[in-house]
């Protein structure tokens, strides 16, 4: 099965702060491939990577960097496909300035942005744009959601059952 999504890392440093998202993706069955490639270091490599992708059957780009984060806009300057950038924490402002990089794009360039270090969402909104040509991806991303609201069900009757004090002191 080839890759749906392209994981791009401008750094890697980088990798240790998106482990959610290869965890999301592992549990989703969602194939993906990943590189690291920095918009400064070889931008000629991230073009090539963004204008290939399409080809080998992407659908979807992450980028993720921090600091100046020009990563997923250089994908975007570069490719039609949906671009999610993940700005990432590390700097001296703690992701804040990932974050303003990432977001403010220009007309016509869009990045789809989440939150800093959000790797883990970046996978599920990678995982619904994927869905929307695969079934089987999109009854595995509902059953996700399905274990996810069960367990805090879960955790609501045992808060119920204990109090607060209870819950907390129980370590829930």
């Amino acid at each position: 099965m080839s890759p749906k999504v392209l994981v791009l890392l401008g750094s890697d440093s980088d990798l240790p702060r998106v482990q959610g998202l290869v965890s999301v993706f592992e549990s989703l069955e969602i194939p993906f491939e990943m590189s690291f490639a920095s918009a400064h270091r070889d931008p000629q490599r991230v073009a090539e990577l963004a204008q290939g992708a399409a080809g080998r059957g992407i659908q979807v780009v992450i980028a993720a960097a921090g600091m100046a984060a020009h990563l997923a806009g250089a994908v975007a300057a570069n490719t039609g496909l949906p671009v999610i950038g993940v700005p990432l924490s590390g700097s001296a402002l703690s992701g804040v300035d990932a974050l303003y990089s990432t977001v403010q794009m220009p007309k016509g360039m869009p990045v789809a942005t989440v939150g800093i270090d959000r790797g883990d969402n970046a996978a599920y909104l990678a995982a619904q744009i994927a869905a929307l040509s695969d079934e089987g991806l999109g009854r595995r991303l509902q059953a996700s959601r399905e274990a996810q609201r069960e367990q805090l069900r879960l955790k609501d009757r045992r808060l119920q059952e204990l109090g607060p004090a209870g819950y907390l002191e129980a370590g829930q």
